[in-house]
């Protein structure tokens, strides 16, 4: 066995699960190879997925701020008119910059970056062997671990094939090289609101197919709903409980076909661009699972047991390969939690207090349970909510749309779950998942001293509200 080409641990996927359990690793004094396909590290998240869509969210807000917002401040400006040119390339040097950091901590942490596509290939004395692909040829090494984090792609829909120019994927939506004129999104969930909202706000009008009856399905209702006021005000059209035909060319536009599910009534939008973003799936093809004993489940994951150790001695797997949701947060835990617990130590992940985010505007966030999954599992609970309205620092940053909702258990008063719909919730969410890690109440975040004027005075005002005694309201 090759000392040159042996590794203690072996990560498949340069993602955000991947390159952190390799930093990880690393850090508890693993010798660690990474291997990604792609040429720059990050996965979907840092590439194609999180940062640029979060660059494009935050730019466009700009461009919208300043034209329907700034003269209420006073601020008054001239014809504000729209660069895309310039916003994409401000985008791809955010990705670039990124990348590239991630490639300096592999530097800094010693951790052989291998770019080419890897797959079990058995086992080979006591250690997992792996055949990386790359630009050279074949390469062969060997490892005492294998991480696999391979993370997901986008779910096709066989009726409406991408083309990657007119049906396009949340990766072509990035680089639209024009503002559509009619967008018209199919899937009504985080990536599809949150692309939508981009182009939305750049001059488009964007319709969005939805085949349940409310956007956001598995979010708090209550908090869901929120959100869709806030985006139909703001102009987004929405065909609720309705499914997707298909799409033909006629003329110069795309004729999307769809019904509605109550009446069976069939209707047709004429739009530029069709955005399909009805989910993702684990990448879980071509990567040798056979070759060590291992195959997947109905819906492509790789099943694990509670410490993320696959059937095969040696190869455990994290992050969208395995179940749960498709946060990049998520991987990047049970990463850790892995590397951690193939080192000896206790690794662990709480999924109770796995945030998620909406990154529209107003924002959304949420944490822990939502009142239907209480409701179906027969738990008592109380709940407590407070606008953004009654803040004072939200009506000095012209951001009322919103609340904070606590949900405490009815007896323990334990905070149950948090959901937030308004200006900067993404942030504001920490605090409550802070106290749902520790076991924390309600009652224990009313006693806390939140500082005036803040956005964090509502968490306050929502867990004194679970008591009935708010004091701004």
């Amino acid at each position: 066995m090759s000392t040159e080409n042996h590794f203690d641990l072996i990560v498949i996927g340069g993602g955000p699960a991947g390159y952190t359990g390799a930093i990880r690793a690393a850090q508890l004094g693993m010798k660690v190879a990474c291997i990604e396909k792609r040429k720059t590290l990050g996965g979907t998240c840092l590439n194609v997925g999180c940062i640029p869509s979060k660059a494009l969210l935050d730019s466009s807000e700009h461009y919208h701020y300043a034209k329907s917002k700034l003269q209420k401040h006073g601020v008054v400006v001239g014809d504000v008119q729209l660069d895309l040119g310039a916003m994409m390339k401000r985008k791809d040097t955010v990705v670039r910059q990124l990348t590239n950091g991630i490639a300096g901590l592999f530097r800094k942490h010693k951790i052989e970056y291998i770019l080419g596509h890897g797959k079990l290939a058995g086992a080979e004395g006591g250690a997992q062997r792996v055949t990386v692909e790359t630009e050279a040829g074949p390469r062969y090494i060997t490892g005492s671990k294998v991480l696999l984090a391979t993370g997901s792609d986008v779910a096709a829909l066989p009726f409406l094939p991408f083309d990657g120019k007119r049906v396009i994927s949340s990766t072509e939506a990035l680089e639209i090289p024009e503002v559509p004129k009619h967008l018209v999104v199919i899937g009504g969930g985080v990536i599809g609101v949150e692309l939508g909202s981009v182009w939305l706000r750049l001059g488009s009008k964007v319709t969005v197919v939805e085949y349940q009856d409310r956007i956001l399905p598995g979010i708090d209702k209550q908090a869901g709903n929120e959100l869709y006021k806030a985006l139909v005000k703001q102009g987004m059209e929405f065909k609720l409980a309705s499914k997707c035909l298909g799409a033909q060319q006629e003329g110069q536009w795309l004729v999307v076909e769809a019904e509605e599910l109550a009446t069976q009534n069939k209707f047709k939008l004429e739009c530029d661009y069709v955005l399909v973003s009805t989910g993702r799936r684990p990448y879980s093809q071509n990567l040798g699972l056979e070759t060590v004993g291992l195959s997947t489940n109905k819906l492509g994951q790789v099943e694990t047991d509670a410490h993320y150790q696959t059937k095969a001695p040696g190869i455990y797997a994290v992050g969208d390969l395995i179940a749960g949701p498709m946060l990049a947060h998520k991987a990047e835990e049970e990463a850790i939690a892995a590397v951690e617990i193939m080192a000896g130590q206790a690794g662990h992940v709480n999924y109770d207090a796995i945030p998620s985010v909406v990154y529209t505007w107003p924002e959304l966030a949420s944490v822990g349970a939502s009142e239907e999954e209480l409701k179906a599992k027969g738990i008592e609970y109380k709940v407590g909510t407070f606008p953004f309205m009654a803040n004072g620092r939200a009506k000095a940053m012209e951001e009322t749309e919103g609340l904070v909702k606590i949900i405490a258990h009815a007896k323990t008063d334990r905070v149950l779950g948090v959901h937030i719909v308004g200006p900067r919730a993404g942030d504001l969410i920490a605090e409550a998942v802070t106290v749902i890690e520790y076991g924390g109440s309600a009652e224990d975040i009313a006693r806390t001293s939140h500082a005036h004027p803040t956005l964090a005075e509502v968490v306050k005002e929502a867990a004194l509200a679970v008591d009935k005694r708010t004091l701004n309201l």
